[in-house]
């Protein structure tokens, strides 16, 4: 199992940013592939045409979300992976860490991903 922890900061509220990682039709935008979901622990959620699925497991408005991840690369007899996504504001900017553990072994690159499916695409979409 592999883990990693990524940091980058928004030109958007935290609130922003929580209501477009949760929403289907925000995170859609954000992002430029299709999702679905919504702000409630134990929803099913979608993004990236599919490609990602996963559970809301915790939900702190505005400060925290964690969320069971798996992509369609993720063979059926192995586990979900986790990420945790901390929002702190500061100086009218957001501060995003994301925690992504318990990946299974010989998985892809997520870390480069999250950077050119998400980060990139965020700070366009909050300018």
């Amino acid at each position: 199992m592999t883990q990693f922890k990524l940091q980058d900061t928004f030109n958007a509220t935290a609130q922003e940013i929580y209501e477009a990682w949760l929403n289907g039709d925000k995170h859609t935008a954000m992002t430029g592939g299709e999702a679905t979901g919504e702000a409630t622990v134990g929803s099913e959620f979608t993004a990236w045409d599919g490609y990602i699925s996963g559970v809301n497991l915790e939900l702190e408005t505005n400060k925290r979300i964690v969320q069971e991840w798996r992509t369609t690369e993720f063979s059926d007899d192995q586990a979900s992976s986790k990420i945790e996504v901390l929002l702190e504001e500061k100086e009218n900017k957001t501060v995003l860490t994301l925690i992504h553990t318990n990946i299974p072994d010989g998985q892809s690159d997520y870390e480069t991903g999250w950077n050119d499916h998400y980060f990139e695409p965020m700070k366009h979409y909050f300018g």
